[in-house]
């Protein structure tokens, strides 16, 4: 029987792409580390939370993110995830992301990423092998972009109130108030957050609620609570919320995390 392949496999191999198949519990952490290679991490099922300098990136069931070689970043597993990589070699096309994103994963780039975890390391050049691998670097190129991503301010007291807020999503002050707290006035704090994270804090708030939600429902946490735990007012409120932005409700991600062909009808 062949010895189970290992990360450092993949990142050796003597091919320009290698993918790896692991699986994880509900609750572990991938500590903070870097790769030679940039990587597909692919959630076949449960949801990720991939941080990095600039930010998080969640990663829920159904979707990849895209991780430039070299670039530090930990992982945070919520409910048991099924992870898929491919590890690509900057030899193997010009051009490549360089930048962290998040990407939505389409049927075909779901079963090619699949189907590469058990092709040879070793696979020979101008074979189907080597036409499945390049597959997944034409549908990463054409995939849609999801915005998934909390972004951190570079400003260490800007960057510290986002991280209270973050560990305690259903008490978040309101803008006037995080001034106060932060010495200035909210006008100054409004021009700082767009500069910083690209956004308003209203919108940086849906953004946090929506990410850290998909982590709670993976673990098995109810609309309701989620819901309440994120300051709405209501499980409608919140799912209306979540509709508008991923495109489907929280019961129809649900059922897609459970069975992640199950809902491609309802985000169709």
């Amino acid at each position: 029987m062949d010895k189970p392949r290992s990360v450092e496999d993949c990142q050796t191999a003597p091919r320009p792409i290698a993918a790896l198949a692991t699986e994880h519990a509900d609750g572990e952490h991938i500590a903070p580390h870097r790769h030679v290679r940039a990587q597909l991490i692919h959630a076949v099922t449960g949801v990720m939370t991939v941080v990095g300098a600039s930010g998080s990136w969640v990663v829920p069931t159904g979707r990849a993110v895209w991780m430039p070689a070299q670039a530090e970043h930990q992982i945070r597993i919520a409910g048991d995830v099924a992870m898929r990589t491919v590890f690509v070699d900057a030899r193997a096309r010009p051009g490549m992301p360089d930048r962290c994103e998040v990407i939505e994963v389409s049927p075909l780039l779901r079963e090619a990423i699949v189907a590469a975890t058990t092709i040879a390391l070793d696979y020979a050049a101008r074979s189907r092998d080597e036409r499945v691998m390049e597959l997944i670097l034409d549908e990463l190129d054409s995939a849609p972009r999801l915005a998934l991503h909390v972004p951190l301010p570079l400003d260490a007291r800007l960057r510290r109130a986002c991280e209270r807020i973050i560990a305690a999503p259903a008490r978040t002050p309101a803008l006037d108030a995080l001034a106060r707290s932060l010495h200035m006035s909210g006008r100054t704090l409004a021009r700082a957050f767009q500069r910083e994270v690209g956004m308003s804090y209203a919108a940086w708030l849906r953004r946090l609620r929506l990410l850290l939600s998909l982590q709670r429902l993976a673990a098995g946490a109810s609309v309701l609570e989620v819901a309440l735990e994120h300051g709405y007012a209501s499980p409608s409120a919140f799912s209306a919320m979540f509709r508008r932005e991923l495109g489907v409700s929280p019961s129809g991600y649900l059922a897609d995390a459970k069975h992640p062909r199950a809902a491609e009808s309802e985000r169709a």
